[in-house]
This record gives C-alpha cells, structure tokens and sequence, in this order.
C-alpha cells in the first residue's frame, strides 16, 4: 500500500479518537492569518471593484501554491531524518486534514444545548452556520444542524480523503486552503463579493467530484443504519440542483432522503432574507435524533470512502 494511503488511514484514525482539540494550534490559523493579510493588501488604496476581482485571483492562488510549497517542504524536512519522521508527519498533516469528529462533536453540542433551551439551541447553532439564528425555532435549528453536517461531510471529510488519497498531504493542505479561503472570504454580500469572488468559484470546482460522490457514499451507508437509502436515491435525483451551489444540494439531498424529512427553504443572512428551494419531502417533522442518525450517516459515509481508498491502495501496491 503506498505510503501517503497508509498515513490517511492512521490520521483518520486520530481524527476519530481525538478530534480537533481546542487547544491545537491547528495550521488552518496560519492559513487563515496569510488571507487576511492578502485580502488587506488586495484591498490597499482603495481599488475598483474591477482591479479587485484581479487581485481575488491573486489571493486564491498565492493562499493554495504558499500552503502547497509549505507542506512539502516540512515533508522534505522531515524526511531527512528517515522515514519514520516523514510518516509521521504525512499522518498527522492527513489528519489535520480531516474534521469527521469535531463536526460531530459541534452537532451533538446543538442537540444537547436544545434539549436545555430553544435559547441555548440557538447560541450553539450559531457556531457552525453562517445565517441568522436569534429567531430561529426548533425546528430550523434542526434543519441547520442536520444540513451543516451534511454540507460539511463534502468538504470536510470526503474531499479531504480523496485529494489526500490522490496527492498525499501536499494536495491535501492544498485543498484545505482552498477551503479555508472559501469559509472566510468567499461571500456574495457587498464586502466580500469582489475579493472572494474566485475563491468561491475554485471550491466549487475543488468540490464538484467529491460532492456527487458523497452523496452517492450517503445513498449506500443508509442502508446499513436502517434509513431509507432507497428513498435518499430518489431525493438526490430530485432535489440535487436545488441549491445556490452547484454542489451543496447533493450531500444535503441524500440526508433528508435518508431521514424523510425536508430541508432547505429561505433563510437570514446579515439581516437579508435569502430564498432557496426546498430539499426533500416534509414527511415528518425532524427531531433531536436526527442529528445523532445525521452523524452517524456521516461516519459510515466516510468509513466506506476510507474503504474504498484502502482497497484500491492495496491493488496498486
């Protein structure tokens, strides 16, 4: 099995056990610390909206080839002091890569705190979605949870595993600044529609692949939990382009499908409504267990994408 291949599955295996410690200084800061450096000076002497949108590409670019150049050079570092250095290294890069645990941990935290209070419900939800949630009801706060976890098993899990499966840590830092560049600046609201611009449009390419087959990951991991895998097929061939995003809908599709429930819909965002289809058949209303059946989707989904990268990493030695 190649090397890189063997250093994912170990680094998923950290990130099931340990997760995202809140302590870790985790690489993303310092990614995130360089685009908010780029988006100043993007946005020095105050530029034209035409001379910004130049710059995005500049921004977007620069933030993947430096996390790209960085990586491998600490790789290269490593691996001057022999092997076993650099595999660590490459594991604990693949994990840094990989945010299974702690976006279920953030779910089950929304579960818990709704349980206390439609107050504390929304508090928690607010630390994993972008839109409004002073006024949401239990039911939305549901939804969000639900739909975020979803989302995220694209471009926190699936993605991750296949760039690293591809391109060992290299591409897959690569990939999470891309991410990282989407999450902070890659917004269609008026501060950020200039300078995010290209962001936006490179996660969608980065994620186009990885979101189909998630959902597809979704359809098949249902099954086994006892959901409706049947009915998730018949939702992502509906619903699958009911989104903003050319990809979002896939994975969030497959879950209401496989739960029965319906997401979607309008939503605030900085005091703006914003309307969006609906996702799937409002055939009952969700309930706290459906963020644990959510999660539990999304570690089945993942455990069977690591098993397909494992098969195929024996077979070509």
């Amino acid at each position: 099995m190649p090397t890189h291949i063997l250093a994912l599955l170990v680094g998923a295996l950290i990130d099931l056990i340990v997760g995202d410690p809140e302590w870790f200084y985790h690489p993303v800061r310092l990614i995130g610390k360089y685009i908010s450096f780029a988006e100043k000076w993007a946005k020095r002497d105050n530029p034209t909206s035409r001379t910004l949108r130049r710059s995005a590409v500049l921004v977007a670019v620069s933030t993947v080839l430096v996390t790209a150049c960085a990586t491998a050079l600490a790789l290269y570092l490593l691996g001057l002091l022999g092997f076993w250095p650099r595999f660590i290294g490459m594991a604990l890069i693949s994990w840094m890569c990989l945010s299974a645990r702690n976006l279920a941990d953030e779910a089950e935290g929304v579960r818990r705190a709704l349980e206390e209070s439609l107050e504390a419900g929304r508090k928690r939800v607010g630390r994993i979605v972008g839109r409004d949630t002073a006024n949401l009801s239990r039911r939305e706060i549901l939804c969000a949870t639900i739909e975020t976890v979803a989302e995220n098993l694209t471009d926190g899990v699936i993605s991750p595993m296949i760039y690293l499966a591809l391109g060992g840590p290299v591409l897959g830092m690569a990939f999470k600044a891309a991410s990282t560049l989407d999450s902070m600046i890659g917004y269609l609201d008026e501060k950020y529609r200039d300078v995010g611009w290209f962001a936006a449009k490179a996660d969608d390419v980065w994620n186009y692949v990885p979101a189909r087959i998630t959902a597809l990951l979704m359809c098949l991991a249902a099954f086994p939990l006892g959901l409706d895998g049947a009915r998730a097929f018949r939702t992502v061939r509906r619903d699958h382009a009911n989104h903003l995003s050319p990809n979002c809908a896939w994975s969030e599709s497959a879950a209401a499908g496989a739960l029965g429930v319906q997401l979607g819909g309008d939503h605030e965002y900085f005091g703006k409504t914003v309307h969006k289809p609906t996702i799937g058949d409002n055939l009952r209303p969700p309930e706290g267990a459906d963020i644990r059946r959510t999660n539990l989707l999304m570690f089945a989904s993942a455990g069977l994408m690591l098993a397909i990268i494992a098969a195929i990493g024996l077979l070509i030695g």
